[in-house]
This record gives C-alpha cells, structure tokens and sequence, in this order.
C-alpha cells in the first residue's frame, strides 16, 4: 500500500504547483506524520521535492520535472483511463478514483482524463448491482462459497455456488462458477439472483474445463425464430442484429432468421412490434401470440 501512496503522492504534485500536508493527509487517510515520511522517502529516490514553511508554504515538485511515459504511449493509457472509467459506473467509485488520479495530469505529465469514449456498465438498479459485484468479487478473493435466490422461468430456487468469475456479457452481468446443487460449471444473471449471501464455507477453487471457458457457447442459440417484419421497423432491426441480418421478400418485407435462447425474452421482443411482426417459425410462438392478442382483444373490449 505504502508503494500506492507514493506513486499517489507524486502524481498530485505533478498535477498542481502547491499542497498542503494536511491535505495529503486528507486525501490518502494518513498521518503527517506519515506524508512526512513518505516525502522523505520520495526525495532519496531522487525526485526533486521543495518544501516551504509558514503562510503560502507548502509541497511541491521542482519546476520541469516529468514522469517517464516510454512504458506506455498516450493511446495504451487512455485506453486503460475508458476502462477504469467504465468500471467506476458499477465498482466502488473511490477506489476507481483513487487508480485514476495516478494516470492524471494537468501538465500532460501522463495522460489526459478527458476522453472521447463513455461506457456505463449501470443499469436502472446500479445500487443493488453494484453491491453484488462487490461481494461477489470478495467471495472469489476469500474462496467463499456464495448463496442466493435464483429467479427463472419456472420460479424460484435457492442455489450454492463457488464463484470464480464476474462477467459482463450480452448487456448484462454474470456470475459464473461452480454449482453444488448441479454439480456443474454454470452462469447466473445477477438481475435475476436476490438475496445474496456469503457463507462462512469456503472451497479450493477447480480447474475449470476450457469449454466451459467459452462464455460464447454458455447460452447457445438452440432455437430457430422465423419472423416477417414490416418495414418500418428496419432501423430497430439493424440495432439489435446488424446491417444485414434480413432479407427483403418480394412484397417488401423483411424476413429474420435467428437463433434464440431464451423464450420469453424474445417473445417479449416480438410482441413489442406489434402488428408490425409475423412469427413464421416456431409455430407454437406463432399460436402463443395469437392467444395472447385474442386475451388482449377480451380484456379491453
């Protein structure tokens, strides 16, 4: 930590001309006694540090001293700044903080935190999300198996897991590991899991099988959808699955084929067509949304 705290240090006295002690102090949760020690210990590995009593006095660094940025060029950290930002939407913002302040500078010491590129990794319950990332990660660190509610398509249960990845994938956010009650490497939808807990058990991590690895293949698209879209909707389609993921029928439709996991999330989508959509295939969505409709038409007439 003390290696932190230094390169920490250097990095605020490189992005401003004067500080305090007691700001230091403030600002790494140390003593003065501490940053005092710290200085000290900057200045025998030789960086230049001035220090100046009373009223206007303070910290600072010799004027036209700079890091060496050979180690990394400007584009390689600022792509590490976009990902470091992108985490500090669901991780502990004072940490992220804390990391980022080392690759800052006002001077073009290092790299600017000015950058073009946004990623919100939130969503509308990041409170809720974020908690669970972070214990989740606390589990894998300490081997700790976690223990939680799991709702799905048939309801509810209560699973057991050994955690050993946090993955962000297909727009949402995994936990992937090992589950007892299965018996078998699985991913869970932290939308979908409630009720975190974790145990006082722990485990001795498995080798984890390189299939299972493929997060590509965890959810595979087993299920052929067929469906006649009016076009209209082309720009919603080209969003979802790309620029060339429909044909034109001769009386000017556009005709999807895809494959599909989950059944009730990609009859939702369909259904938010409306009668812009005609499911071709399978035909027990087809007959499913045809009851829908014929419910819907009861309901409001």
């Amino acid at each position: 930590m003390k290696l932190d705290r230094l390169l920490g240090i250097l990095t605020v006295l490189l992005q401003n001309e004067r500080v305090t002690a007691p700001y230091l102090a403030a600002k790494f949760e140390v003593t003065r006694r501490t940053i005092s020690r710290d200085i000290d210990s900057l200045c025998q590995a030789g960086i230049p540090i001035i220090t100046q009593q009373g009223n206007g006095g303070g910290i600072s660094i010799a004027e036209g001293f700079k890091l060496d940025k050979s180690i990394l060029t400007a584009d390689e950290l600022a792509g590490i700044v976009a990902a470091l930002k992108a985490l500090g939407s669901v991780s502990d913002q004072s940490n992220i903080e804390r990391i980022l302040d080392k690759f800052s500078a006002k001077k073009d010491v290092v790299v600017s935190l000015k950058e073009p590129i946004i990623i919100d990794l939130a969503s509308h319950y990041r409170n809720s999300l974020t908690e669970k990332i972070e214990q989740i990660k606390a589990a894998i660190r300490e081997q700790r198996l976690i223990e939680f509610d799991y709702y799905y398509e048939k309801g509810m249960t209560k699973r057991c897991v050994e955690p050993y990845f946090v993955i962000f994938q297909w727009t949402a956010w995994y936990v992937f590991g090992f589950c007892l009650e299965r018996q078998d490497f699985r991913m869970f939808k932290l939308q979908r899991l409630w009720d975190l807990q974790l145990r006082s058990e722990t485990y001795t991590p498995r080798a984890v099988p390189p299939e299972k690895m493929d997060f590509q293949t965890a959810l595979p698209d087993q299920n052929k959808l067929i469906t006649l879209f009016d076009p209209a909707v082309k720009y919603q389609l080209i969003e979802t699955y790309g620029l060339h993921c429909y044909t034109e029928t001769n009386d000017g439709l556009l005709r999807l084929e895809i494959g599909f996991t989950n059944w009730d999330y990609t009859l939702s989508w369909i259904l938010g067509f409306g009668s812009k959509a005609t499911v071709i295939e399978p035909a027990e969505m087809a007959a499913h949304i045809k009851a829908i409709a014929s419910a819907l038409l009861k309901h409001y007439s």
